[in-house]
């Protein structure tokens, strides 16, 4: 069982990526689906989850408005869209699943059994 997350790049301020989360050894279809992460010196940040049973997203206030997960049940996918970035985006980005639908567990990785191995987008000013 594994989640395969790519996509990332180094991009330049104001442009767009979208990163993808491929499943495999079984249907991820299910699961709540989180977004994370990481700069350097920092800790793993919360970005976004989609709720199991595509019952509704959370977003974080610093991704809210320019972020946007998408599923493609079909394909075993979690989609990332990222527009409008920023250099403050620079980051090791994470994509994870899990089957808890608690709001205070899914922010927390806590809240998510499988992770990619993460995929570096890089945004330059």
């Amino acid at each position: 069982v594994q989640l395969q997350a790519s996509g990332g790049g180094l991009v330049q301020a104001g442009d767009s990526l979208r990163l993808s989360c491929a499943g495999s050894g079984r249907t991820f279809s299910r699961d709540t689906m989180g977004w994370f992460r990481q700069a350097p010196g920092k800790e793993r940040e919360f970005l976004v989850a989609m709720f199991r049973g595509n019952t509704g997203t959370y977003y974080s206030d610093s991704v809210k408005g320019r972020f946007t997960i998408s599923r493609d049940t079909g394909e075993n996918t979690v989609y990332l869209q990222m527009n409008s970035l920023k250099p403050e985006d620079t980051a090791v980005y994470y994509c994870a699943a899990g089957q808890r639908t608690i709001m205070s567990t899914i922010q927390r990785e806590i809240g998510y059994d499988y992770w990619g191995q993460g995929t570096q987008v890089t945004v330059s000013s």
